[in-house]
């Protein structure tokens, strides 16, 4: 059985969006649920979230936009850049807890202490810009965590895996001009997909060219099409660049019962991604992998979809 972490921390609960918003603190408690009542809390390494560092979030976001989004809580500001990013006062002290929390899950995993991880954190990140708050995402937590890879730990090939079933526009285009950083996205497009972005002949520029690779999936498709372009586009890059982490920003709500997409996947699509993730960072990474939580939506369904989920990092 692998030594896998797993970060939950009651205050990204505090994140507050109001109603009618979808991401919602009972996200968290669902997955907390499916964890403990598949009797998996006793056999994963708890992971104690802390706030991050201001020099980690500014290795990726300007600090003039961290102090603007630190600003705009503590005025009670209900919004950020768009109506989507509805938050509160305490949204700013959380995203920097949820930051800090998968930094020490990345470090433990460098440190030899922990194979692998979950992160189970709220807001999500992915779309988070430089400079801009997109699509509930405020800090973009994978690419800090990739930052801190190459920074703190003197890593070369950083691949990330992002199978939410939107974009990640905001971490492709921190590492467009990168070639020490893999992107993958495999998601939705196109008809009213957020955010539009993520198009096949999208392949990153300048240095970074040919280190972004994206599969997009029409509307109404399911397992079959989903995996198969995985097996086309990452598998073989990966084969290629070798990465030494894996990180894996874990969106779930392209399952058919989610409302936020037209995509239809099984329960059985998500834990063949993560079995082939996971068999991916055994062969290049040491094991190394870190997975974060970034979309999903449906309640009845991520008990059984955050269980599964960490019962492969447990057992490969």
């Amino acid at each position: 059985m692998k030594r896998t972490g797993f970060l939950y921390d009651d205050r990204y609960r505090l994140h507050k969006t109001g109603p009618y918003h979808p991401e919602v603190p009972e996200r968290l408690e669902a997955i907390y649920e499916g964890i403990r009542n598949g009797e998996l809390l006793e056999k994963v390494s708890r992971i104690t979230a802390l706030p991050a560092e201001l020099k980690w979030v500014h290795s990726v976001h300007t600090p003039e936009y961290a102090k603007r989004f630190e600003a705009a809580c503590r005025a009670r500001h209900q919004t950020l850049d768009s109506p989507d990013n509805q938050m509160c006062p305490e949204t700013y002290e959380v995203a920097l807890l949820a930051v800090g929390g998968i930094l020490e899950a990345v470090r433990r995993v460098m440190a030899g202490e922990l194979d692998n991880a979950f992160c189970a954190v709220r807001p999500p990140g992915h779309h988070a810009e430089t400079s801009r708050a997109m699509g509930f995402c405020y800090f973009n937590n994978v690419a800090i965590a990739a930052r801190y890879l190459q920074k703190q730990w003197g890593l070369h090939r950083v691949g990330i895996v992002d199978f939410d079933v939107h974009h990640g526009n905001g971490t492709q285009h921190i590492f467009d001009d990168e070639p020490e950083v893999y992107y993958y996205s495999i998601h939705q497009h196109p008809t009213f997909a957020y955010p539009g972005t993520g198009r096949e002949f999208e392949y990153g520029r300048g240095a970074g060219y040919g280190f972004t690779k994206n599969s997009p999936v029409l509307p109404g498709l399911s397992d079959d099409d989903w995996m198969r372009l995985m097996e086309r586009d990452l598998f073989p890059a990966f084969a290629d660049f070798k990465p030494e982490f894996i990180l894996v920003s874990a969106g779930f709500d392209g399952h058919r019962d989610d409302d936020m997409s037209d995509i239809k996947l099984s329960t059985e699509c998500y834990s063949w991604i993560m079995r082939r993730l996971m068999a991916m960072a055994g062969e290049y990474a040491s094991g190394r992998i870190v997975s974060v939580l970034e979309g999903g939506y449906c309640l009845k369904r991520l008990p059984e979809l955050a269980r599964n989920h960490v019962e492969i990092l447990l057992n490969g």
